[in-house]
């Protein structure tokens, strides 16, 4: 990624950012949930309780799907 044309890009939604107030960051740590054979669980998993819905894994692109994830939801509610 090149830091100026980020600098650019961030500063149409805060004008005032200077490009001295970035700094790369490392890597993070994400949840990721197992099945109960201990595999790990690659897909959405939504749960309907009696009263509630529970979203237990939401992997990536989870921030993509989120339009969609909140349909299934609603659905899930609503029925």
């Amino acid at each position: 990624l090149h830091k100026a044309a980020f600098v650019r890009s961030v500063q149409r939604l805060v004008p005032e950012l200077g490009d001295d107030q970035l700094v790369r960051g490392g890597a993070g740590v994400r949840a990721q949930a197992l099945a109960p054979d201990g595999a790990l669980l690659d897909d959405f998993a939504i749960v309907r309780g009696e009263r509630m819905v529970h979203v237990l894994n939401a992997p990536s692109p989870a921030a993509t799907a989120s339009i969609a994830i909140g349909r299934t939801i609603a659905r899930m509610v609503s029925e």
